[in-house]
């Protein structure tokens, strides 16, 4: 499960700012199904930011994992 640390403002949630990049492979998520990635996706932690494609920090731990985007913050998994 992801929670998201940092609070999401309200454009966000209306779908303004729906995730318009992989968060896998850093490409546009509307080019095609991305199968690979949605099946990586299920034992890795996201490598990119899905809004705005930064690549994040990401820190894997025994209990879990966290990815940083510089300009949306925190998320955890």
């Amino acid at each position: 499960m992801t929670e998201l640390v940092e609070p999401v403002a309200p454009a966000d949630r209306a779908g303004a700012n729906a995730p318009r990049w992989c968060d896998r492979c850093g490409d546009e998520a509307a080019t095609g199904a991305h199968s690979a990635c949605v099946a990586a996706r299920v034992l890795e932690p996201p490598r990119y930011c899905a809004r705005c494609r930064r690549r994040m920090k990401v820190q894997v731990l025994p209990v879990g994992w966290s990815a940083v985007c510089v300009e949306h913050g925190e998320i955890r998994g």
